[in-house]
């Protein structure tokens, strides 16, 4: 995407109140929504099946694993952010330079629903369509490059199968 459709829909999200609420309620709930529904399935787990269980530790360390390997990722590349590289103010506030690849919020997204998935399939579905828009949010929003976050959603999946299904 050319750096004038970044800001458009920049803009276009910035225009209206009701579309920046809307934009700034997508971006701010849905990644608080599974950051609590997180550490309450962690609990759930610990109390029904003990903390030395295979399924809690899994649960447990694959996504902080993540996290830390994806950290340090994005601290190597340092990867300029979009708002950086076209000069506009996104349309949710954000003024954190560089760090932009791969999309940390898209990876945790990603990995969390994979560990529902494997816990409970129901709810990892839903947990994979919350991620899929938290992604598509941070793309509208203008804070992240489709490719940092299609590259965190392959990341968080690719690390999920591994890690949950695979081994």
């Amino acid at each position: 995407m050319k750096g004038e459709n970044y800001k458009t829909m920049s803009a276009y999200f910035s225009e209206t109140k009701a579309r920046s609420q809307t934009i700034k309620a997508l971006h701010d709930v849905l990644p608080l929504v599974m950051y609590i529904f997180y550490p309450v399935q962690m609990i759930a787990l610990a109390i029904n099946n003990g903390i030395g269980s295979e399924v809690f530790l899994r649960f447990t360390l694959i996504p902080l694993c993540t996290l830390i390997l994806v950290t340090v990722i994005r601290a190597l590349i340092n990867a300029k952010r979009p708002y950086e590289v076209y000069d506009y103010t996104p349309a949710v506030h954000k003024d954190t330079k560089g760090k932009s690849f791969p999309s940390r919020h898209t990876v945790c997204a990603f990995i969390i629903a994979m560990a529902f998935l494997y816990v409970n399939f129901r709810v990892g579905v839903i947990m994979l369509v919350i991620a899929a828009i938290i992604g598509v949010t941070r793309v509208l929003a203008g804070v992240h490059f489709i490719r940092d976050v299609i590259s965190g959603a392959a990341i968080g999946i690719l690390i999920g199968v591994l890690g949950f299904f695979v081994f």
